[in-house]
C-alpha cells in the first residue's frame, strides 16, 4: 500500500518529487505491459436477451429486429448478411462466400462451408503468360478473377436446417433499405472515391458509384432490389438456375471470364465438422478447411497454454514475443499441409494436439528470436486481403453464430453486375498461381493450394465460438486476411487472461506476425518505444508504418449474469443492437 504524506508530516522527498517519482514508477511499469494498459474503463453496449455486432448499425439493427419478431439467431443471420449487401458493398455480398460457426442453445456445434469454387474451365497456369511468369492483374481485376459465388446457396443451407420465419420476411427488410437508400459514413464515402479509378478500369459502362461521395450522400440500390425480389420470389434457384444466373453467366463472359450457368448450377455449399479444442477450460469451435483460421488459432493457443501468460502482462515484451514465436510456427505449419480438404489430406488431429504444438515451441528461446528462415514447412499460401467482413450474433434462446464473408479484395474485383445491384468477387487470387512465387499481397504460393477446377481457395476467415465451463462465453471473429487469426486470438485472450470487457478487448492495439515476412506488425502509436526497442534486442524486426489497422473485431461476450456485451471495433463503422 502507499501512504501519501499527511500535513505535518517530514520526509527528504518534497509531495511533488514523490509525485513525479510515483508517476514515473507507474509509466515505467505500464511501458513494459506489467499494468494493464486499458484505454477506456467502459463497458460495450449491455443487452438482457439477444444482440447483433457488425459492420453497420443498419444491418445490426435488423438483425435484431428480425429477433424480435420471433426469429432466431439463423433467421437473424440471413436477414444480417443481406443487409450487409446493401449498407456495406466493400464485403458485403452476394457474389462472394464465406463461413459460419454455430453453436445451439443445448450446446449442439457445427460449421458451414460456403465458399467460392475455382469455375470448371480453371486450370493451375491460368495466370501465367507463355514464359511462365504471373500476369500482373489478371487474378485480382476483372471476370478472369471471379469465383464461382457461394453466399446465396449459404444462406438458404442455413434457412432449410435452422430456418423458423418466412424466407420472404428475412430478405424484405434488405430489399426496403435498397429501395430506401444508406446514408454514406465518411469512411464509406472516402472508400467509394479512392476505388473509383479502379471501377472505371474494369467496367465498361458506368455505375452508380462514378461520382464525387461525401458523408451525409444517400445511396439507392434499385437493381439490388429487384435481384433481391427474384430471390424472394423464386427462392435459391433464382441466383444459381434463374435469371439471376443467366445475367452472371452472360456479364462474366462478356468481361472474358470463364464462369458458365453450368458452374452456378453445380454449386452447393457444405456442412463441415468444427475445428473444437480446449483452452485450459475454454472449450474454442473454430472453423475448419478451406479456411485456415481453426488449425492456426488451435496450434497458437496449444502453443502458449503451458507458460503462464497472464503473469507477463498485456502487450508486454514477453508476451508479444511468445505469441509471435507460436504465430510464426503456426503460419509455416499453414502453408504446407492447408488446402481444399476435398483435394487435399489434412492431418488435422496431429496439427491441433497440445503434443504437436509442444514439439513445435522445442527450440523456442526467450534469449533471442526464431529466424523464419529456420523454420519449416515450407512456404505461405495466399490468402484473402482486409476487406472481408464479420459478424457475431446470439439470440434470447441462447443460439450463437460467428459469420466471416467477403468478395476478397475491397469491392471484389471491382466488376459491378449492374441489372442485378452487386459487385463479384476476386476470390481466384486466394489460389497460388505460381507456386514459389509472390502474389499481391508479396506472399508466395504452396502445391496444396494450386488452381484446380472445383476446388476451394483456402482462407483465413475465422468466426469463432467459445464455450466455458459447458456455456456460451465468447462469440468472435473479424476480417483483415491473415490477420483475422491473430485479431480473433489476441481478442479472446484479452478477456480470457487479463480479465477485459469485451469492448475493451476489441479496442487494445494489436500486433501481427505471420512468419513471412519476418516481422512483427503493431498498431502505430499503440505500443511504447520500451516495448519495440527490447523486441528489437531479442532480434525481431518491427514494422509500425504498414499496419494501419490489424482486423476489426465484433464480438459479444456472455455475462455470468447471462446479459450480452458487445464489442463493437471503433477502426469502422460496426454497430453492437441488442435488447
Amino acid at each position: 500500500m502507499i501512504t501519501f504524506f499527511t500535513p505535518g508530516s517530514r520526509s527528504n522527498i518534497s509531495r511533488i518529487g514523490f509525485l513525479l517519482l510515483f508517476l514515473s514508477f507507474i509509466f515505467t511499469q505500464c511501458k513494459e505491459g506489467k499494468i494493464k494498459d486499458n484505454p477506456s474503463q467502459s463497458s460495450g453496449l449491455i443487452s438482457d436477451s439477444a444482440m447483433v455486432v457488425c459492420a453497420r448499425p443498419e444491418a445490426s439493427a435488423i438483425g435484431i429486429q428480425i429477433m424480435k419478431k420471433g426469429g432466431n439467431a439463423f433467421d437473424a443471420m440471413i436477414a444480417t448478411d443481406l443487409a450487409l449487401t446493401v449498407s456495406y458493398p466493400f464485403a458485403g455480398n452476394i457474389g462472394g462466400g464465406g463461413f459460419m460457426v454455430y453453436r445451439t442453445h443445448d450446446g449442439k456445434v457445427g460449421a458451414l462451408d460456403y465458399r467460392e469454387k475455382a469455375p470448371m474451365a480453371a486450370s493451375r497456369n491460368m495466370y501465367l503468360d507463355a514464359s511462365g511468369n504471373i500476369i500482373p492483374g489478371k487474378s485480382t481485376l476483372g471476370a478472369m478473377a471471379v469465383g464461382v459465388p457461394g453466399t446465396v446457396a449459404g444462406l438458404f443451407k442455413v434457412y432449410k436446417k435452422f430456418g423458423s420465419l418466412p424466407f420472404k420476411e428475412l430478405i424484405q427488410p434488405a430489399i426496403d433499405l435498397a429501395k430506401r437508400g444508406v446514408v454514406l459514413t465518411k469512411k464509406q464515402a472516402r472508400r467509394f472515391n479512392y476505388y473509383r479509378k479502379y471501377f472505371d478500369q474494369v467496367n465498361d459502362h458506368k455505375i452508380i458509384f462514378d461520382k464525387e461521395w461525401h458523408a451525409g450522400d444517400t445511396i439507392k440500390f434499385p437493381a439490388l432490389a429487384k435481384t433481391f425480389e427474384r430471390i424472394r420470389d423464386n427462392g435459391r434457384d433464382e441466383f444459381y438456375r434463374g435469371k439471376t444466373a443467366d445475367m452472371i453467366a452472360a456479364f462474366v463472359q462478356k468481361h472474358h471470364g470463364i464462369i458458365t450457368r453450368e458452374d452456378l448450377a453445380r454449386y452447393e455449399a457444405k456442412w463441415r465438422k468444427p475445428i473444437v479444442f480446449n483452452y485450459k477450460n475454454a472449450k474454442i469451435i473454430s472453423m475448419s478447411p478451406p479456411s485456415s483460421g481453426g488449425i492456426c488459432v488451435a496450434e497458437i493457443l496449444n502453443a502458449i497454454e503451458p507458460f503462464p501468460v497472464a503473469s507477463y502482462g498485456h502487450n508486454s515484451t514477453k508476451y508479444i514475443q511468445l505469441l509471435t514465436e507460436a504465430e510464426r510456427r503456426a503460419f509455416a505449419d499453414r502453408s504446407f499441409f492447408l488446402g481444399d480438404p476435398d483435394f487435399e489430406k489434412i492431418p488435422i488431429d496431429t496439427l491441433i494436439s497440445p503434443a504437436y504444438a509442444n514439439r513445435r515451441m522445442a527450440d523456442f528461446s526467450w534469449k533471442k528470436a526464431t529466424p523464419s528462415s529456420t523454420v519449416k514447412h515450407g512456404n505461405i499460401i495466399g490468402y484473402e486481403s482486409m476487406e472481408t467482413t464479420h459478424y457475431s450474433i446470439v439470440d434470447k434462446q441462447g443460439n450463437a453464430i460467428a459469420v466471416t464473408t467477403t468478395l476478397n479484395g475491397a469491392y471484389g474485383c471491382k466488376l459491378y453486375v449492374g441489372k442485378g445491384g452487386f459487385f463479384l468477387n476476386n476470390e481466384m487470387d486466394d489460389f497460388s498461381s505460381k507456386p514459389g512465387v509472390p502474389n499481391q499481397f508479396g506472399l508466395v504460393g504452396a502445391e496444396a493450394n494450386s488452381i484446380k477446377p472445383e476446388k476451394r481457395m483456402l482462407s483465413s476467415m475465422t468466426p469463432t465460438i467459445v464455450e466455458k465451463n459447458g456455456q456460451l462465453y465468447m462469440v468472435v471473429g473479424s476480417p483483415g486476411g491473415s490477420t483475422i487469426i491473430t485479431s480473433v486470438v489476441q481478442a479472446f485472450l484479452n478477456v480470457y487472461e487479463f480479465g477485459m470487457s469485451m469492448q475493451q478487448a476489441v479496442d487494445m492495439p494489436r500486433f501481427h506476425s505471420q512468419w513471412l515476412p519476418d516481422d512483427i506488425k503493431m498498431e502505430p502509436g499503440g505500443f511504447s518505444l520500451a516495448v519495440q526497442d527490447s523486441l528489437k534486442q531479442l532480434g525481431y524486426a518491427i514494422d509500425t508504418t504498414n499496419a494501419p489497422v490489424i482486423g476489426k473485431v465484433d464480438a459479444i461476450l456472455r455475462l455470468p449474469d447471462g446479459k450480452l456485451e458487445g464489442g463493437a471495433d471503433h477502426r469502422g463503422d460496426d454497430k453492437a443492437v441488442g435488447y
